[in-house]
């Protein structure tokens, strides 16, 4: 294939980094090639060097690399002649960034941290258009409002006047489409373009972009460690693996045929809804644990289920403005919900961003207090509690939050981390507190030696694993994990589900699982519930909900499940449907809705008198 049929065409490129008077090689003699108007997926682990890839091409890479290699940009709008080598450009210098932002577009990994906090959304998608064009403001405007048409914004001149920090993950991300495609760019990077983002908006934003990209004939650098998302969306495969290219080719093959042994495990530790009851994940690296010197299970105090939940509700008020303006009308986040989870058992709850999953784990725990409702543990009143005994039920009732970075303290290191929760609460003396820092360590599957590091040494599974630790260092019975593996790959995502399985064995441990991934929750959980607007519509074991969904809200969500299969592309018609309540049958809209029991535990909200036969058809 010659160069003037290469859009992008990298050539034995190496790029490495000083560290600690060392050097570590990111990516080496790497080789792949971008047709025009295709789809090119870079796929690999956390710290395969996908982005530093991606980046490098941007000219975005640290002052301090040492790249190697050619990158050979093939610009269909420049005058006939050679491709331009982007390697060999001064990382700020105007010839790279005239292609920068202009001709090649990136979409970042978190459009949170990547936009302005202190500017509008329309004043930074428009400042591209002020550099690469020579359009009036006028011009500039009403093509910025047309690009936020374009990528599903209903009210686009109102998107342009509102700040990032005011649009929802899923908007944020589009609004990061909208900025990346401004220029029209011939090539598109897309950086983990849907990690962490809920299943129904993944599917969206999966369908825009190959919308996007047909319609535009532009060609796309999907880097990805979601090999659903790749099979969906990627007309050719790269995969890497320790900085090198191990397997590519065309899509087809190497879904069917995958030939390298790190393709096939990375296949393998994708959980996924065929899989037998007790059949594990096989992570590329698997995790020995030994927990043996926690203790034995608790023991039930009565008959009932560990955990009852009954009429939760909860508001929160905001602020029109802010400051000391005056408040408006209360948002109702959560309400009556209820369930229950017997011990030893873990129940799913699934549902979109907002949909008040983790506002319902938080009033668990005690964090936020609900408006009303009852929370008991092992029949006793959680809410009621106070002194001692509130003392003693936050001991048996732990959470593991979503993002470990933030939530373990960088100044800490990891044996006072594990050792704080048994000092608050006043549990043995220093020397063995200790050593349930050292079984802790143990039983997580990290060596004792790192209860000397710091969180920031750690990579991203591994500080998760230390979360977990942490909450069980007072020896809980009940466990909230809030989005536990949602910014995971893969690989390192089996880790952790194997860890949480093998601990609720030996511990008798029961969880409350949240998460927007159903294929995760599927693996999981003993039963299923699923959230949407504050509200439980559909709950019941795992096998019916999942298998057989009544709720439309329920079939959007699996309809929105991105599988590595070629043969089961992404059902963009029922997740169209089912995320618009106006669309649903009537015995699923208005008011005065109420739980309809199907048999064998399996609710769904419905209206009163709602045909049974009709709801499962």
């Amino acid at each position: 294939m010659t160069a003037s049929r290469d859009l992008l065409r990298i050539e034995n490129l190496s790029v490495g980094f000083p560290l600690y008077g060392g050097h570590i090689q990111a990516v080496q003699d790497v080789s792949l090639r971008i047709l025009p108007g295709r789809v090119t997926s870079l796929v690999g682990q956390s710290g395969s060097g996908k982005s530093v890839i991606g980046r490098t091409v941007m000219g975005l890479q640290s002052r301090t690399a040492d790249v190697c290699g050619a990158i050979l940009f093939d610009d269909p709008q420049a005058p006939p002649g050679a491709p331009v080598d982007l390697a060999t450009l001064p990382v700020d210098g105007r010839r790279i960034r005239a292609i920068r932002g202009n001709r090649i577009g990136m979409i970042f990994q978190e459009p949170m941290s990547s936009f302005s906090p202190v500017h509008t959304i329309g004043n930074q998608i428009d400042e591209a258009l002020r550099i690469h064009s020579v359009l009036t403001p006028r011009e500039r405007a009403e093509r910025v409002e047309q690009m936020l048409s374009d990528v599903g914004f209903r009210n686009p001149a109102g998107v342009m006047r509102m700040y990032p920090f005011e649009l929802s993950g899923g908007m944020r991300q589009r609004a990061m489409v909208a900025m990346a495609l401004i220029c029209d760019p011939a090539l598109l990077i897309a950086d983990e373009p849907t990690t962490a983002l809920d299943v129904t908006i993944q599917g969206k934003l999966l369908k825009l972009l190959r919308h996007l990209q047909e319609r535009r004939g532009m060609a796309i650098l999907l880097i990805t460690h979601d090999l659903g998302v790749v099979a969906n969306l990627a007309d050719e495969v790269v995969v890497m693996y320790r900085g090198q290219v191990v397997e590519s080719g065309p899509v087809a093959p190497i879904f069917r045929s995958p030939g390298h042994p790190y393709l096939q495990a990375l296949m393998q530790a994708v959980p996924h809804f065929d899989m037998p009851q007790n059949e594990r994940l096989r992570p590329l690296v698997p995790v020995k644990v030994d927990s043996s010197r926690l203790g034995a299970p608790a023991a039930a105090r009565h008959d009932g289920p560990l955990l009852q939940v009954e009429g939760l509700t909860k508001s929160f008020t905001p602020r029109e403005g802010g400051g000391f303006l005056t408040a408006a009308k209360p948002v109702r986040v959560v309400e009556d919900v209820g369930f229950s989870i017997p011990r030893g058992q873990t129940l799913g709850l699934v549902g979109e961003s907002g949909s008040g999953k983790t506002t319902v784990g938080k009033m668990i725990v005690r964090a936020i207090t609900p408006d009303s409702g009852r929370i008991l543990l092992d029949g006793e009143d959680v809410l009621a509690a106070t002194g001692a005994k509130r003392m003693e039920m936050q001991r048996r009732v732990q959470m593991v939050f979503q993002d470990p970075v933030s939530s373990l303290s960088p100044h800490m290191t990891v044996g006072s981390i594990l050792t704080e929760p048994l000092e608050v609460h006043e549990v043995g003396d220093r020397a063995s507190r200790k050593q349930v820092a050292r079984d802790l360590m143990r039983a997580v599957g990290l060596p004792e030696r790192d209860l000397a590091r710091y969180p920031h040494s750690f990579s991203g599974g591994q500080r998760q694993r230390i979360g977990i630790a942490r909450a069980l260092a007072l020896g809980p019975e009940l466990i909230v994990c809030d989005e536990a593996t949602s910014a995971l790959d893969v690989s390192v995502q089996a880790q952790v589900l194997n860890l949480l399985k093998d601990l609720q064995r030996d511990l008798g441990l029961t969880y409350l699982f949240i998460s927007h991934n159903l294929a995760v929750v599927n693996y999981m959980s003993d039963q299923v519930a699923v959230m949407q607007q504050g509200r439980i519509v559909e709950i019941g074991p795992r096998d019916i909900v999942m298998q057989g969904p009544v709720h439309p809200y329920t079939r959007a969500l699996l309809a929105a499940v991105p599988y590595p299969d070629l043969d089961r592309p992404l059902d963009f018609a029922t997740l169209a449907r089912g995320s618009r309540p106006q669309d649903w049958a009537p015995a699923f809209q208005g008011e005065g809705l109420v739980a309809l029991d199907l048999g064998a535990g399996h609710r769904v909200l419905v209206q009163p008198g709602a045909d049974r036969a009709e709801l499962r058809a």
